[in-house]
């Protein structure tokens, strides 16, 4: 289970994203323009486009539960 979390930028800090296990710590740490870049860098080769739909589709500060296939 991933819990995924899109954070809102600022003028000068960029949208990000980040990806916690089911304890809460930090997996992956991305900015939301570099989504693939960031997924394969991280080990999710395999889920690229099922987190890819989740993370645009989702809304920013709202903490997602997801299950990988």
């Amino acid at each position: 289970m991933l819990y995924v979390l899109k954070i809102k930028g600022t003028e000068k800090i960029p949208d990000f994203v980040q990806i916690r296990d089911e304890k809460m710590t930090l997996i992956a740490y991305f900015r939301l323009s570099q989504i693939e870049k960031g997924l394969k860098k991280n080990g999710f080769e395999k889920n690229i486009e099922e987190i890819s739909k989740l993370i645009n589709k989702i809304p920013y500060g709202k903490i997602y539960k997801h299950h990988i296939k």
